[in-house]
């Protein structure tokens, strides 16, 4: 009898988890506010139900999940530990692929208890990243030696020949997202020393990356990279860093954009209509200011050349023009509603994940090591993206894992267990995922 996966959203990334798990013999059912997208997805397969389901619907979410043997989230991280407590309930497996929040890893030792697993970060970054590092760790570990230093740098960007904007950088995840992962504040450990970097320096604080066959990326770092020592079992280790990746140019844009006060959280300026309105009030001026006045003004006010790079490419998206400013809850949302469209990937253009991963290990006999990690992945024209395939596909296979009972664990985790990530990366590298590891 065909075991049953639910699918909460038929998002961006769902498609390549869809049809691996379809064509690996799963019978799915998606559940979703919008039928005709999972439909679509599922595109008439027999093994395949699509319904509508409101999550502020409990009675019809229980139905949903006691139909099922394993539920797979992919509904925004908000929902997670409401759906957690409804598995937990109902006695049902559990994979997403964000990160655990406190309120879920309160949830393991009841999920332990009930034999369920609620698998957490099993998606490209946070996923991909954990699996391909630990694997190294271990690899080292095994032989007697110790890792001393860590730095990983991942990024979603477009590939080179679609990168043909001013902004370097394309939407293949959510707009809104991307924009408020810029207000995140920093911890990393360099050398031995804590460092840290509020949310409103986030982007001060950027380094060239040369990702091979790449050419020249920047890096800045990405949320608190201290919890993977003990996450990661690192008790010798010096130096550990998980960064971000983008085209050159990137953070000081960003680092602008911070300034003026584009990312923001609160309501647009009264009676800003206009993009240059709002940007003009933000710098102190009057609604009504010319553009040449506006743009001198956010120079001044991020410290940057009124001529430069990064104010240029706040002109080409229109901040300081007469365009109008789109009515939204807070001013970040209406940067991401003008950003959306001008940041869209165009019909057969590719987008490209790259994830570097970069050791210095002692070995058993003293010497030191240089070891690299690096998965560089593009989207097929016309079909899936990297980003979806690199997030959904570690799930998906993840999923048929616990469905032919080859991953037992329980509780509440991560990637990080050779059990867990020795059988996705291998299912990784049958679907052309593959990290390329070299020992220096």
């Amino acid at each position: 009898m065909k075991k049953t996966v639910l699918v909460l959203g038929a998002g961006l990334v769902a498609r390549p988890l869809v049809r691996y798990l379809l064509d690996n013999g799963a019978r799915l059912v998606i559940a979703t506010r919008t039928v005709d997208k999972a439909q679509a997805l599922l595109d008439g397969h027999p093994s395949g139900t699509a319904v509508r389901l409101d999550l502020a619907d409990p009675v019809d979410l229980d139905a949903r999940i006691a139909d099922s043997d394993v539920v797979v989230s992919l509904v925004p991280y908000t929902y997670h530990v409401q759906i957690a407590r409804r598995c937990l309930a109902l006695g049902k497996h559990l994979v997403t692929t964000s990160y655990v929040s406190n309120e879920m890893r309160e949830l393991s030792a009841e999920a332990e208890s009930k034999g369920l697993l609620f698998l957490n970060e099993i998606g490209l970054d946070p996923g991909i990243d954990h699996m391909s590092a630990m694997r190294v760790i271990h690899h080292v570990e095994n032989a007697g030696g110790r890792i001393l230093s860590f730095r990983s740098y991942c990024g979603g960007l477009p590939a080179p020949e679609a990168n043909d904007n001013p902004w370097g950088y394309k939407f293949s995840w959510s707009p809104r997202g991307v924009l408020l992962a810029g207000r995140n504040a920093s911890r990393w450990i360099e050398d031995g020393a804590l460092r840290e970097a509020p949310s409103e320096e986030l982007f001060a604080n950027n380094w060239p990356v040369d990702a091979a066959g790449v050419g020249m990326l920047e890096g800045y770092p990405n949320r608190d990279s201290t919890q993977y020592v003990g996450l990661y079992g690192l008790r010798h280790v010096r130096t550990m860093f998980r960064g971000t990746l983008r085209y050159p140019g990137w953070c000081r844009m960003m680092k602008g954009l911070v300034d003026i006060g584009w990312l923001q959280l609160s309501p647009p300026p009264a009676g800003s209509t206009t993009l240059g309105a709002v940007t003009a009030v933000l710098c102190g001026l009057a609604p009504s200011a010319p553009p040449d006045e506006i743009r001198k003004a956010a120079a001044a006010r991020a410290s940057l050349a009124p001529d430069g790079d990064a104010i240029r490419r706040m002109e080409w998206a229109g901040l300081f023009s007469s365009a109008p400013a789109a009515q939204a809850a807070t001013i970040l949302d209406v940067l991401g509603a003008v950003l959306e469209p001008r940041l869209a990937y165009r019909p057969g253009e590719r987008d490209m994940i790259v994830l570097l991963h970069e050791f210095q290990a002692e070995l058993a006999d003293g010497r030191r090591q240089r070891i690299t990690s690096t998965l560089v992945d593009f989207g097929v024209p016309g079909g899936d993206s990297a980003m979806s395939r690199t997030v959904s596909l570690p799930a998906a296979i993840a999923v048929k894992a616990m469905l032919d009972r080859k991953v037992t664990a329980t509780g509440v985790r991560i990637p990080v267990d050779p059990a867990v990530y020795v059988p996705v990366l291998d299912g990784l590298e049958k679907t052309g995922i593959i990290c390329r590891e070299v020992f220096h």
